[in-house]
């Protein structure tokens, strides 16, 4: 019966005005600000944070690569930084400096505070890179988005956004991958993006305009957000779109793009990527959203929506390049200069085949539960609702189980009700409706008798329902939870409280030590000590089950994905699923080699690093240190692209190590699999 997402809380403030960069002359709505997408030359940004390390090495870098950044902001400071203003505040920022955009460099504690200062300011586009940012602060913020029509949102949890032709840097992307170009890329991960970027580098398509939506379970910006900026761009010619396990983003996308092809004569063709068709049962993979909940698709299902109304799909983002070649060739729009294409770059599209479906969950134990969420032992969850007054016990086998809940919806980015009159062994939640509220607003009880009606209650539960909701909302809301699921016995006119799942997600905790007493009854011993090792050290490491021989390092949750998939696709089978994190060091990847090595299945170890803010020189050096340490006596099979790739593939090189280096994904991953099978 596992469900739902993330949340939590913060007190943030907003004020509207007017807005000079969107081209709507009606303002309406959020809607009313995807123009804002369309950055480039034009484009004034600044920074929040800026004269901070992170935000300092990545201005230096987008100014010299072009971008216009004409300043930022750090609180207290007025002064100079790297011969630019710097200004104590967002609204002061907006109106000496008329930005267009900002982009937003601090910690996930700071990060809603600061969009906060940004959507009150009115700055046209606001882009968060922080991960880890509690999903309560998140929900306040798209209820206050969804309340004005000047500022439009970019992540959080993503790359940012880039214009290849605008010379235009928002976020950290690597930028010696990108060439301006005609493909507009929309993606879920940002890894899997940046293979995307490379790929048609090299097939000498270059890209337009790149937007990171971010893994987080509620973005700012979407697929058809993004899809809309792109069907209207002259500068885009084809579209690129990478998605992954979580929610109904690409489903929503498959519907756009639906009606975009009756509505267009010579529509733009477009290709995808979907992530997760080999996932860990009930589990996040690495991105906050990458979850599959009650109700919602698996890979496959999104892969076929896609099929279904004509995009091509790819195994591998490395094939994109090649894909979209072909495919620009088709519709009759020109295929480009194709003279940087490598000889490496030998790939054909890739229909579904031989692609393994996620396996059915088939208990609800903690270890079916992602360790960057707390979900709390049955008799625990039934004391806190004990605590507020309410019959809370084992179910006497008589009388019928139905559900009642708190979540998130996903597709009105707010909490909501979760309702359903059944529930069967099969299938938790059947018949399941969802009853969305808005965060700052709460639940209005005007829609109570909606959910009795649902649950198909009596009118003597009137009060019991309105007691238990009331409940859930207040423990919801003071303990920042992301899930509360109960199940419930009608008796006499009143809920008995039979079952209750309840999650809770520890950015809070980790970011700002809030709900210290809720996350103090996480037990430990019940979790995979291999796991919870990895996770001491940022480290987000999954163990598959089966047979799987081959051990996977790899830096990016989505790109982690997919590798699992491209092996299992290959005829290989990976033991695990392991993502480094985006501030890995080489004693972070070190300790990686030591978490996969404890499983005694692993053949052989395949590192697939595509860099961003990971520089590959550091995850080479890592890889040395571990041969070092740890009396490696295991095949390391070692592909590294991206930032600080050629430094990271040269210490490889001269590392006089029994490692196998290869450039080309598929020629890497052929090695691990043919060196697995022979161990």
């Amino acid at each position: 019966m596992a469900t739902m997402i993330r949340h939590f809380a913060h007190r943030i403030s907003s004020r509207v005005t007017t807005n000079h960069f969107s081209t709507s002359t009606r303002r309406n709505g959020y809607e009313d600000t995807i123009a804002n997408l369309k950055i480039g030359s034009h484009t004034r940004v600044i920074f929040q944070g800026f004269t901070g390390k992170q935000a300092t090495v990545n201005a230096k870098e987008s100014i010299a690569w072009g971008t216009n950044i004409v300043g930022g902001v750090t609180p207290g400071k007025n002064g100079e930084h790297l011969g630019l203003p710097v200004l104590p505040n967002v609204r002061e920022a907006m109106e000496q400096l008329k930005p267009d955009a900002t982009g937003i460099y601090v910690a996930a504690h700071q990060a809603p505070g600061a969009i906060a200062e940004a959507i009150a300011a009115e700055i046209p586009l606001i882009v968060a890179v922080a991960e880890h940012i509690p999903i309560h602060d998140i929900l306040r913020i798209h209820s206050m988005l969804k309340s004005q029509s000047k500022s439009r949102l970019v992540g959080a949890n993503a790359p940012g956004i880039i214009s290849a032709i605008g010379m235009c840097r928002i976020g950290f992307q690597p930028l010696p991958c990108f060439m301006p170009g005609r493909i507009g890329i929309v993606a879920k991960s940002g890894t899997l993006s940046y293979e995307a970027v490379a790929s048609t580098t090299r097939a000498g398509l270059g890209q337009s305009l790149c937007i990171g939506m971010g893994g987080d379970v509620l973005a700012g910006t979407n697929f058809v957000d993004a899809l809309k900026i792109l069907e209207n761009d002259d500068d885009t010619d084809g579209i690129v779109l990478i998605g992954e396990i979580g929610g109904v983003a690409e489903l929503q996308a498959a519907d756009w793009i639906r009606e975009y092809k009756k509505r267009s004569t010579n529509p733009k063709p477009i290709s995808a990527c979907i992530g997760g068709v080999i996932a860990a049962p009930g589990r996040v993979m690495g991105h906050a959203g990458a979850l599959v909940l009650p109700g919602e698709p698996d890979a496959l299902t999104k892969i076929k929506a896609l099929e279904d109304v004509g995009v091509t799909i790819v195994k591998h983002p490395a094939r994109f390049g090649d894909a979209m070649k072909t495919l620009l060739g088709r519709s009759g729009r020109a295929s480009g200069d194709a003279s940087t294409t490598v000889a490496s770059q030998r790939r054909s599209m890739h229909t579904v085949r031989r692609i393994r479906p996620i396996l059915k969950a088939t208990s609800r134990s903690n270890k079916a539960q992602q360790k960057c969420t707390l979900y709390i032992k049955k008799d625990l969850a039934l004391d806190l609702l004990r605590e507020r007054g309410f019959n809370a016990g084992e179910y006497s086998g008589k009388g019928r189980k139905r559900v009642l809940g708190i979540a998130v919806d996903r597709s009105t980015l707010s909490p909501c009700i979760i309702a359903s009159p059944t529930i069967t062994l099969d299938d938790p939640l059947v018949e399941v409706k969802k009853f969305p509220f808005d965060y700052r607003k709460g639940f209005d009880m005007i829609r109570l008798p909606a959910i009795s009606e649902h649950l198909q209650l009596g009118n003597s539960t009137k009060d019991s329902l309105s007691k238990l909701i009331n409940g859930l909302l207040d423990i919801y809301m003071k303990k920042e939870a992301f899930l509360l699921e109960t199940t419930f016995v009608e008796r006499l006119g009143e809920l008995n409280v039979v079952g209750a799942n309840f999650g809770f997600d520890d950015a809070a905790f980790r970011s700002t030590k809030r709900q210290g007493d809720i996350h103090a009854l996480r037990r430990i011993e019940d979790e995979d000590p291999q796991e919870v090792e990895a996770e001491k050290d940022g480290i987000v490491y999954i163990k598959l089950a089966g047979e799987g021989n081959i051990g996977t390092l790899v830096n990016g949750a989505g790109l982690a994905m997919n590798t699992v998939d491209a092996l299992a696709d290959a005829g290989g089978k990976a033991a695990n699923f392991l993502d480094t994190g985006g501030k890995a060091t080489s004693e972070t990847v070190k300790k990686s080699f030591q978490v996969i090595l404890q499983d005694k299945r692993v053949k052989v170890i395949f590192v697939n690093i595509f860099g961003g803010l990971t520089l590959g020189d550091m995850i080479a050096n890592g890889i040395l240190l571990a041969f070092k340490e740890l009396e490696m006596n295991l095949p390391v099979v070692v592909r590294i692209r991206g930032t600080h790739e050629e430094e990271g593939q040269k210490i490889i090189a001269e590392s006089g190590l029994p490692l196998h280096a290869f450039d080309g994904f598929e020629e890497a991953a052929a090695k691990a699999i043919e060196l697995a099978n022979k161990a």
